[in-house]
């Protein structure tokens, strides 16, 4: 079996992440007072439902961002980028709460694909030493354990 180049895999998973998303609030469009349950809950947090919207818009637009940042960002940077942002979106994720049938699958393949990002860039190790790649190494090494990052080379 052919190895995956580890950015193509990990921005094809936000794909499905991102797909996902979306096609759970399309299908809860279709609950009969859903709209009434999202005024409910801004009353009931003394939020209103334009910041409800603006906080779901952000979360989203993680996963719509980590499409191409997962291609384009350096080895270290990339790795801890998905690692983050997939721990924020799992809990966006689970911390809906919302009970339909068709959010809890749709959650659970999310989840599942936000586990397997987090796993393959845990995994994921870096063989080629690139100049371009010097700022995702340092950041990476001064994450670990207070490791002294490396020397810019000349």
């Amino acid at each position: 079996m052919k190895k995956i180049d580890p950015k193509v895999l990990l921005s094809t998973l936000w794909i499905v992440v991102m797909i996902n998303m979306l096609k759970a609030d399309i299908l809860s469009l279709y609950i009969p007072g859903a709209a009434e349950e999202v005024v409910k809950t801004a009353a009931g947090t003394s939020t209103s439902v334009p910041q409800l919207m603006l906080g779901g818009a952000v979360m989203m637009e993680i996963a719509i961002g980590m499409i191409i940042l997962a291609r384009v960002l350096p080895y270290g940077v990339n790795r801890w980028a998905n690692i983050i942002a997939s721990i924020i979106t799992i809990v966006f994720v689970i911390g809906g709460g919302v009970t339909y049938p068709h959010y809890i699958f749709i959650a659970t393949v999310e989840v599942s694909c936000l586990l397997l990002i987090i796993w393959n860039a845990w995994k994921w190790r870096h063989l080629e030493s690139s100049a371009d790649d010097n700022v995702g190494q340092i950041f990476s090494n001064r994450l670990s354990l207070g490791a002294e990052a490396p020397k810019a080379q000349r």
